[in-house]
């Protein structure tokens, strides 16, 4: 009987794994609502039989607009698309479909660059972002993921001023089975600066640095975070090897603000855009690639483990445009 049942059960796995839906089933699922209200509304644009004049470019920059691609980035889009329809002698508006997929590709393309963890141990990855963006979360999963290929993880639960946080980190610590570095009160810095020593002592491969939610506009937070910065450089010159900023999808426009201003204070290296799949706007990545152009190292489209990927921009404009 056993037997019987653990041949079942071995049966039974691959048919899990062949009916759980693939990354970019998953991405193109999370993008609905943005390219509902994007795409939707182009198709109505591009229809058979539209003709190319300024009512629809004038419309189009109106639906741009709307998913939040921003001024600057939509004037570059209609500009390109300009330039196309002259060069290739384009006529009908549904050849402008396949023209606006190609141009918002290479608008996001200076954005796809993956993070590589092989240049230091440990490689320290500092993370930051206002209350409620899915920092805490962001780490639990990058935890999984660096476990997945082979490497050691500890964490540094560096947000001191919220026990809600600490405890936060410390069940992912136990559901990642990692340990957690924390202290109930104290220097934010201080905390991190311990774990690195603790990582380094124990030929940790990453750090994940938890730090508080602040808002931009909280300037002695600014500071302290600062502060963080300086005393992990003191430890080790070359960290924080990565800083990351967390962004929540759903704030549109104000990402442009709080990318500003995290990298003047900190020097970001990298974002992770999350809950895209919960917003009509997922074009402020294209406003970000014209206005604060930071590589996106991952996008989150869902609350599942699997569900934060690295950012790879034929994926993301294809499941858009799907």
């Amino acid at each position: 009987m056993p037997a019987e049942r653990g041949a079942t059960d071995a049966a039974a796995a691959p048919a899990e794994a062949a009916a759980r839906p693939s990354w970019a089933q998953r991405l193109k699922q999370g993008l609905a609502k943005t390219r509902g209200a994007l795409t939707g509304q182009i198709a109505g644009l591009f229809g058979a039989g539209a003709k190319i004049d300024e009512t629809l470019y004038e419309e189009l920059e109106s639906v741009l607009l709307s998913a939040d691609v921003g001024v600057e980035a939509t004037q570059h889009l209609i500009g390109r698309l300009r330039e196309r329809v002259k060069k290739d002698r384009l006529t009908e508006a549904a050849q402008l479909r396949d023209a606006l997929k190609a141009e918002l590709a290479a608008l996001l393309r200076p954005l796809e660059q993956p993070l590589l963890t092989g240049g230091a141990k440990p490689f320290v990855i500092m993370l930051a972002g206002v209350n409620g963006a899915g920092k805490t979360t962001t780490i639990g999963k990058l935890a999984r993921r660096f476990q997945d290929e082979g490497k050691s993880v500890l964490l540094a639960a560096g947000d001191t001023f919220r026990a809600a946080a600490r405890e936060q980190l410390a069940e992912w610590g136990k559901r990642n089975q990692v340990e957690v570095i924390q202290s109930q009160a104290g220097d934010p810095a201080a905390v991190i600066f311990d774990a690195l020593h603790a990582a380094t002592a124990r030929g940790i491969d990453i750090v994940l640095a938890d730090t508080a939610g602040r808002l931009p506009t909280q300037l002695h937070l600014m500071d302290e975070i600062r502060k963080v910065k300086r005393v992990l450089q003191k430890a080790d010159p070359g960290a924080p090897h990565e800083v990351l900023l967390v962004l929540d999808a759903n704030i549109g426009q104000n990402a442009l603000l709080q990318v500003k201003a995290f990298d003047e204070a900190l020097g970001l290296t990298g974002l992770v855009m999350t809950k895209l799949d919960g917003t009509a706007k997922g074009g402020i990545l294209a406003a970000l690639a014209k206005r604060q152009p930071v590589p996106v190292r991952f996008i989150g489209v869902g609350e599942g483990m699997e569900d934060l990927q690295a950012f790879r921009v034929d994926e993301f404009v294809d499941a858009l445009f799907a």
